[in-house]
């Protein structure tokens, strides 16, 4: 008898027991969906009252959006004195060939070669500061040096914005030969540009060395005849980190 009335005790306990922690749960649920509907209804309020409210499944990817364009500012704030740095550099070759054939000498230990999977791959690269494949190597350094040796003081070139190819504003425009070309159709119906091209290196003295060198495979020496002509009177130059690509056109013209 005593065991039946500890048992049934027991039982009662339990029954209290699991009865409040369903009351319990029950209450919890409860207060998590008012919560929550409070919390739609303070954000739909703020909607309509004309707040912009992000959605969270958007915060990482806006997050993302505004890291890229906070970085291209940042790069764009750091190459911001590119034009001028380059016309200087180009200026002083100009005024100083033959000085500057003994830089383009000393150059020729940057130059590694490597070992190349078929006739199309890049056989050489120039190492410093920036890694650049190469056509030919050390003969087209030699080459330029040796011509540089030979030319007389040139008088320096003046930047013109006129004659700037306006800068594109998505990166695979850059790629994208027919970009340029329009550019430029566009720029001579207003002006006399006579030469252009681009150039992807965002670092003035390994741009203009190479420019220099021009060890191309399309048209080898064309940079080179451009900057050292001494019919030509003004340069353009527009440049720009686009996406993660930089961009810089040059633009030249007798007047």
């Amino acid at each position: 008898m005593g065991c039946q009335c500890l048992n049934q005790k027991i039982e009662d306990m339990d029954d209290e027991l699991l009865k409040k922690q369903t009351a319990q749960k029950e209450f919890k649920e409860e207060e998590n969906e008012n919560n929550n509907s409070d919390k739609n209804e303070d954000l739909s309020n703020l909607r309509n009252q004309g707040w912009q409210i992000a959605d969270s499944n958007n915060e990482s990817n806006e997050k993302k959006e505004q890291k890229s364009m906070d970085d291209n500012l940042s790069k764009n704030e750091k190459y911001a004195n590119y034009p001028k740095n380059m016309l200087e550099i180009i200026n002083k070759i100009r005024s100083d060939p033959k000085s500057y054939s003994d830089i383009i000498e000393d150059s020729i230990k940057n130059i590694i070669e490597i070992e190349g999977d078929d006739e199309n791959t890049p056989k050489y690269i120039y190492k410093k500061k920036v890694k650049v494949a190469l056509a030919r190597g050390e003969p087209a350094f030699t080459e330029a040096a040796e011509e540089l040796k030979n030319l007389n003081p040139l008088p320096p070139l003046e930047l013109k914005n006129e004659i700037c190819v306006a800068l594109p504003q998505k990166e695979e425009e850059i790629k994208d030969s027919s970009y340029l070309r329009e550019q430029i159709k566009i720029l001579r119906e207003n002006t006399n540009v006579d030469v252009f091209f681009k150039d992807l290196i965002k670092i003035p003295e390994v741009s203009a060395l190479l420019m220099i060198v021009d060890d191309s495979t399309k048209s080898p020496g064309k940079k080179r005849q451009a900057v050292l002509n001494p019919n030509y009177k003004y340069i353009g130059i527009s440049s720009k980190f686009i996406g993660k690509t930089f961009v810089a056109y040059f633009t030249f013209s007798k007047k």
